[in-house]
C-alpha cells in the first residue's frame, strides 16, 4: 500500500517529495487538470497571467534553499520589496521582504515539485473512510493537502478526530479579474494593497512581475464584494475595472478582462500548529496552518512529510 496525497498543491506536492524522499511509496490525486493549487497560472491569450498567489517571501533555511536553487535554474526572480498601500488617506509606501515572482508564472514552482512522483491529475477523491480506505481502495496513510471546507465534504463522519481538526476553519472567497490594456497606463508600480475598498483587496502588475512589462493587471476582490457574484462571476468585470482605474487613477480602459473565482482564497485565522496528524495516519496540511502564504504552505507540507515518514518507518 502506498500513502495518497490528496491535493496537488505546493503543501500536497512538497509533502509527497520528503515522503518519497525518505523511501516512502506515495500517490498524488488531483481534481484539476494540472498541479498548482492556488499557484495558479492560466493562459490568456497566448500568455501566462499569474491569478492566485501574488509572490511568495522565503524566511525559512530550507526553503530559501530551495529558492535559491529555483533562481539558479531561473524559475524566479526578485521582483520587489517595496508596495504600495491605498487608503482614503491617498498611496503611501511599505517595505518589507523580497518579494520573488516567477517568469513563466507560479505554477512552475508546483511543476518543477511535481517532476518525478507519481502524479494522476483529473482525478476527483469523494470519500476517506475508517480503515483508510480512499474511495474503496486501501492506503497505508492519507494525508488532505486542501482547505479545510474541502476536507469535511470527503471525510466518513466516524472520522471525528480529523474532522475536529478542520471544522474550525473559515475561509473567504475572492475573485481574481485579469486587466489588459491596450498599453501601460501607469509607472513607478508594482502592486497595492487597498484598505477600507468595498470592492478591491490587492491590485498588481502582472508585466511588471513576470518582466514582461506586458500590460496586464491583476485585482482580488474583497470577500463581501464576492459574495454578491459568486453564481456569476464574470458579471462583476465592470465593476472591477472601474474601481481599479479610479484608485490608480488610469485614464485608460482595460481591453479585455478576464474573471476567475477562488470559493477559498484565504483563510479567516492563522493556525496554531504547522499540520495535523492523527493516529490513524490521516494527516491534513496547507496554507491554513500558520499565516497563510506560500511558504507556510510548503513548509506546512514538508514537515507533515518528515513526521509520517518517520511514524510509517
Amino acid at each position: 500500500m502506498a500513502v495518497v496525497v490528496v491535493g496537488a498543491g505546493i503543501a500536497g506536492l512538497a509533502c509527497a517529495r520528503s515522503l518519497t524522499e525518505a523511501g516512502v511509496a506515495v500517490r498524488v490525486l488531483e481534481r484539476g487538470r494540472v498541479v498548482g493549487g492556488r499557484l495558479a497560472t492560466k493562459r490568456y491569450d497566448d500568455r501566462r497571467t499569474d491569478i492566485g498567489a501574488a509572490y511568495f517571501t522565503a524566511q525559512d533555511d530550507d526553503f530559501t534553499a530551495l529558492v535559491s536553487r529555483w533562481r539558479d535554474t531561473g524559475l524566479v526572480r526578485e521582483w520587489t520589496d517595496t508596495l504600495s498601500v491605498l487608503d482614503p488617506d491617498g498611496d503611501h509606501k511599505t517595505t518589507g521582504p523580497m518579494r520573488w515572482a516567477a517568469p513563466n508564472g507560479l505554477r512552475s514552482l508546483a511543476e518543477d515539485l511535481a517532476n518525478g512522483l507519481d502524479v494522476t491529475t483529473d482525478h476527483a477523491v469523494e470519500w476517506v473512510e475508517p480503515g483508510l480506505r480512499i474511495d474503496g481502495v486501501d492506503a497505508e496513510a492519507v494525508v488532505l493537502a486542501m482547505p479545510g471546507p474541502q476536507a469535511l465534504r470527503i471525510l466518513h463522519p466516524d472520522l471525528t478526530n480529523a474532522r475536529a481538526a478542520v471544522e474550525d476553519q473559515h475561509w473567504l472567497p475572492s475573485l481574481a479579474v485579469t486587466l489588459v490594456y491596450p498599453t501601460r497606463d501607469w509607472s513607478d508600480f508594482h502592486g497595492a494593497f487597498v484598505n477600507d475598498h468595498p470592492i478591491l483587496q490587492t491590485v498588481f502588475d502582472d508585466g511588471e512581475r513576470r518582466g514582461d512589462n506586458a500590460p496586464v493587471l491583476v485585482a482580488h476582490t474583497t470577500a463581501d464584494f464576492t459574495e454578491h457574484y459568486v453564481a456569476d462571476p464574470s458579471a462583476a468585470a465592470n465593476e472591477v475595472e472601474t474601481a481599479v482605474r479610479t484608485v490608480l487613477g488610469l485614464t485608460t480602459h482595460a481591453s479585455t478582462t478576464h474573471v476567475h473565482r477562488w470559493t477559498y482564497a484565504r483563510p479567516t485565522k492563522p493556525g496554531r500548529e504547522s499540520f495535523y496528524l492523527g493516529q490513524d495516519h490521516i494527516g491534513i496540511a496547507g496554507d491554513a496552518w500558520g499565516n497563510p502564504r506560500v511558504e507556510t504552505a510548503w513548509l506546512s507540507g514538508t514537515t507533515l512529510g518528515k513526521t509520517l515518514a518517520t511514524h510509517l518507518t
